[in-house]
């Protein structure tokens, strides 16, 4: 039985993800006018929360690849719910 841990960001079904700096969530917020409550929630138990070591409070932007729209992005508002 192997030991290897899996990699969970060199899967090709799990989009890139990464946290936004206080000033950049600041920044987008305010473009979108809403609050971080609006936004779509991903709980803090998710395991791509785990990895990138996010915490309830902190805003995800995720890059998702489609064929007809190139590259779209997508943010989430980590939740300990």
């Amino acid at each position: 039985m192997s030991t290897r841990k899996l990699n969970i960001f060199s899967h090709v079904l799990v989009p890139k993800h990464e946290i936004l700096t206080k000033e950049e969530a600041a920044k987008i917020l305010h473009e979108l006018n809403a609050k971080p409550e609006d936004l779509p929630l991903i709980k803090a138990s998710d395991p791509i929360v785990k990895a990138l070591g996010a915490k309830p409070g902190d805003i995800l932007k995720i890059y998702r690849r489609s064929p007809t729209a190139g590259i779209t992005i997508a943010y989430r508002y980590v939740t300990s719910r």
